[in-house]
């Protein structure tokens, strides 16, 4: 008994009754309209007062409405007011105004059948009260009782307990009504309000762009302040161990130490700007470092953490590196600073690192990368782009002796996936007694 009065008269009923009685609202103008109308066509008779002709404007009401609906602003209105009153679900119901044809045909019949049943809704709010107040005080008022109101069981001269069963009834039927008015329109909302096939896709896109630049500056924020902090670790053990034996070693690794964490700070600043506007190029922002400008100082300041580093840098047919596409140099920093991290964590001894550009040379479509388009003809002959290739390796340290991991390899993952934007790949792992990270950059790709 207590779930149907929650049913007919609970908080959810009660919303969306009002949302009938919102929709009621907004057919008067088009119910006024079409009365002129109406009016006109029946010789100018009051609509008013004739029930037919009443009935007349409400139908022709209804195109009008559906008419106006096409507007792309009236879903985002429509599923506000779905959201707040109906108690339908957000994700259920589609985000913007309606773009397509398809969409704007659903929004139309939404807006049609939400006015038109809301009318109903409305008018029987308006007159059904009343009339049960005057029956149900019909046995106890004597003035009402002087009047005849005819109609069978409607008469006066009925039972006194028939007129107040009625009111009653009356308001229970009101409340039925608008219940199950306000159900349907909750279940039809999602059918004819939700997204459609493009939406879902736009909704899609629109999530993975935003996924990819949240990967875009949680590989930024891992690479810069990653490689800073175990970088300014050892440069602070190194100092330590050597305060009373090299103070010249000592005032290097300290500037070593405070050149990196200005630098860090600067492209930390940079990251922050970009989760806080949104633009990657404020004219205040630190410059994105580059293999051509930033390489020397990266190992510079590794090699004052005591850490040995022979760099073999061949830019072969580009002549220097300046001339790389500002994209591939931008990641290839990354990567060698990745790679220089991971060495000083997890590596003892001396750090090979080889920085060189092939020069392009025959291939077959199977060789390559996933991203392009494959040849009609399987391993047909082609020709390769020139690639810039990373290798980097160095002793692995002994077991006790490795910092332990706690990043989970999102590192040489970001690294891996820097790569893969420029259809290039990374390896890393054990290479015969080495550890080793190898890494591929077509230079196909333009200056972005």
């Amino acid at each position: 008994m207590r779930d149907a009065l929650g049913g007919l008269l609970g908080a959810r009923a009660r919303l969306r009754w009002i949302h009938l009685i919102l929709g009621g609202a907004l057919l008067m103008p088009y119910f006024l309209l079409a009365q002129v109308g109406v009016g006109v066509a029946a010789g100018g008779a009051n609509a008013f007062s004739s029930l037919p002709l009443a009935l007349a404007a409400y139908a022709a009401a209804l195109p009008l409405a559906a008419a106006t609906a096409v507007f792309g602003l009236v879903r985002p209105l429509s599923v506000s007011a779905v959201r707040a009153l109906c108690g339908v679900p957000g994700e259920r119901l589609a985000e913007g105004p309606a773009l397509s044809w398809a969409a704007r045909g659903r929004t139309s019949a939404w807006w049609t059948l939400h006015l038109g049943v809301g009318a109903l809704v409305s008018g029987m709010t308006l007159a059904v009260p009343p009339m049960a107040v005057v029956l149900i005080a019909l046995p106890f008022v004597s003035g009402p009782r002087a009047t005849e109101l005819g109609l069978g069981w409607f008469s006066t001269k009925a039972e006194p307990y028939v007129a107040p069963a009625l009111g009653i009834g009356l308001l229970a039927a009101l409340a039925l009504c608008a219940a199950g008015a306000g159900a349907l329109l909750a279940r039809t909302a999602p059918v004819l309000l939700g997204p459609t096939a493009a939406d879902r896709l736009a909704a899609a896109e629109e999530r993975a762009a935003d996924l990819a630049v949240r990967n875009r500056l949680a590989r930024e924020l891992h690479d810069a302040v990653g490689h800073a902090l175990s970088a300014v670790t050892l440069q602070a053990a190194a100092a330590r161990r050597m305060v009373e034996r090299d103070p010249d070693f000592v005032r290097e690794a300290l500037a070593a130490i405070e050149d990196t964490t200005r630098r860090t700070v600067g492209e930390l600043d940079a990251v922050l700007g970009l989760l806080r506007d949104g633009d990657p190029a404020r004219p205040d922002a630190a410059p994105a470092p580059t293999l051509a400008a930033d390489l020397d100082g990266l190992l510079a300041r590794t090699r004052a953490a005591g850490t040995t580093i022979t760099a073999h840098q061949e830019p072969g047919a580009v002549g220097d590196w300046a001339a790389l596409p500002a994209i591939v140099s931008r990641e290839a920093y990354r990567i060698v600073q990745e790679g220089l991290s991971n060495a000083l964590r997890h590596g003892a001894g001396p750090v090979d690192l080889r920085i060189r550009v092939r020069a392009g040379h025959a291939g077959t479509d199977r060789d390559r990368p996933r991203d392009r388009p494959r040849d009609r003809i399987r391993d047909r002959p082609c020709e390769r782009p020139r690639e810039l290739e990373i290798t980097m390796t160095n002793p692995p340290a002994a077991p006790e002796d490795r910092e332990p991991r706690t990043t989970g390899g999102r590192g040489l993952r970001g690294s891996a996936e820097r790569a893969a934007l420029l259809g290039g790949s990374v390896e890393a792992g054990p290479h015969e007694d080495r550890w080793r990270l190898r890494a591929v950059l077509p230079l196909a790709g333009g200056d972005r």
